[in-house]
């Protein structure tokens, strides 16, 4: 496959499916034509991994800070004041700048026992994205309509971001599209031949939309049921390609652009 210039808005490459083995996916990810790739947080016992990853890696992998919601305990006070120190202690000249909030949230597919901790972190994370000024990396499994409601609550106008693996219906599609500074994150799923999403995407302002891997998870097919990495992203991008009826090329400069017009990278 030639190689796409685009960039990977979504990837923990820091977890332990990756140990041992992240320079190679990095010039996999390089040689496919992926410019940067984005880091989302996941709890407070990923976070060092995160750093140095960063550390090893500068200016091509770029992090965000934030408190996964399927991480979320009865402690989550605790868990938030590690979050927040880290946002608030690493300005834009500090050798870690965090380019977002996330991976933020609410889910309620595995368990809703600790929904209204989860809202109350969640609703806590968008707070400190306003107050700084940073985009989000929502995760909405199960809990469109409580995400959404949260935004409103906390204030739609002053907040951005992206739903981060949109996976939805046109119904789904349009609630997170009324909300004016949120776009939608697309992988892997797209190339899944029952999905559903491709059809989706057809009713989809092309400036709403960014591309990801989620990697390790997720990956589109061929590799369906493997290991996702960062280098596998011009697959996604070829898809919604074919759904939009232009070339490939076009989707990566649109993506890439609605991307640094949203994370600054």
């Amino acid at each position: 496959m030639n190689s796409i210039d685009c960039i990977d808005t979504h990837a923990h490459l820091f977890v332990e499916a990756f140990h041992g083995e992240v320079d190679a996916v990095v010039t996999r990810a390089k040689k496919a034509g992926v410019r940067k790739v984005l880091l989302p947080n996941i709890d407070e016992t990923s976070i060092d991994g995160l750093k140095e990853l960063v550390t090893r890696h500068r200016g091509f992998v770029h992090p965000m800070m934030g408190l996964h919601p399927t991480s979320v305990t009865k402690e989550w006070r605790k868990q938030l004041d590690r979050v927040y120190d880290e946002l608030t202690s690493h300005p834009p000249s500090a050798e870690v700048n965090y380019v977002g909030v996330g991976e933020v949230g609410i889910d309620l597919y595995w368990d809703n026992s600790l929904k209204q901790e989860q809202i109350a972190v969640f609703e806590q994370q968008l707070v400190w994205s306003r107050e700084l000024e940073l985009p989000l990396s929502i995760h909405f499994r199960n809990a469109t309509r409580e995400v959404v409601d949260s935004i409103r609550r906390i204030g739609e106008s002053s907040l951005r971001g992206v739903f981060h693996s949109f996976g939805g219906d046109r119904e789904e599609l349009e609630l997170i599209l009324s909300l004016k500074h949120f776009l939608v994150g697309v992988n892997g799923v797209v190339t899944f031949k029952n999905s559903g999403l491709a059809t989706t995407l057809q009713h989809c302002p092309r400036d709403r939309v960014v591309v990801e891997t989620d990697s390790p998870y997720l990956a589109p097919v061929p590799y369906r049921g493997k290991r996702n990495e960062p280098a596998y992203l011009p697959y996604v991008i070829r898809a919604i390609a074919a759904t939009w009826g232009v070339n490939a090329s076009t989707v990566a400069e649109i993506t890439t652009h609605n991307t640094v017009a949203l994370f600054g990278v």
